[in-house]
């Protein structure tokens, strides 16, 4: 039997909740479990139903979709977000991804963009809807305010850095990459943070970016 993967969407649009559960009922793996129609409730299902993923509108009444991705990460951290907005703008974009969000794709996006963007933060990645990503790398400055160059900000990184680098972008936690690099948590949590700050980058979703965009891993 084909294992379930639990599904919250969270959308205060009826006819767009109808239409993402038409659509997702049709694939054999994923289960819609609940249906959010403001930021409160969406943290609340996410709370009590555990759901592998929560589908994100960020307009929503009450206290909003931003709240609630970091009201979820806060609760429920093991719960995958993925955004799901008509907004580009960068400040969105940044909010988002800063309070939480495992993904963030477009209204405009196909069917199957979304049915890979969740496929993908189920495997613990990060997946950017391509204009959300090209804004992301453009966005990654340093504090002086100019590109951190891309050959020397690599270069800056030990070869140990590197791996802890490529592993973080591929989904792995801190846990699997200690196993795999036979260190210990505190140690790979170290190396994760120095990457950070050497590159400048404040999120995993970032991380996974400058990775992909420097074939440190495959997109």
């Amino acid at each position: 039997m084909t294992p379930k993967y639990s599904v919250v969407i969270a959308e205060d649009h009826a006819l767009l909740r109808a239409g993402m559960c038409a659509l997702l009922a049709s694939e054999e793996d994923l289960e819609i479990v609940g249906e959010a129609a403001t930021g409160e409730d969406a943290v609340l299902m996410a709370c009590n139903l555990n759901p592998h993923v929560v589908l994100m509108d960020l307009n929503m009444p009450g206290r909003g979709g931003l709240h609630a991705i970091a009201g979820i990460r806060r609760r429920a951290p093991e719960v995958k977000i993925l955004v799901i907005t008509m907004h580009k703008t960068d400040e969105y974009i940044q909010e988002a991804l800063r309070s939480g969000a495992s993904g963030y794709i477009l209204k405009e996006s196909g069917h199957d963009e979304l049915r890979t963007a969740i496929r993908t933060v189920l495997q613990g990645k990060v997946y950017l809807s391509p204009d959300v990503s090209a804004r992301v790398v453009s966005n990654m400055f340093t504090p002086g305010g100019r590109a951190a160059p891309v050959a020397t900000a690599v270069e800056s990184l030990t070869s140990r850095e590197r791996e802890v680098l490529k592993l973080v972008a591929e989904g792995h936690g801190n846990k699997q990459i200690a196993l795999h690099l036979s260190l210990s948590v505190k140690t790979v949590e170290k190396h994760r943070a120095s990457v950070m700050r050497k590159l400048d980058l404040r999120n995993v979703a970032m991380l996974a970016v400058f990775a992909i965009k420097n074939e440190i891993v495959a997109g």
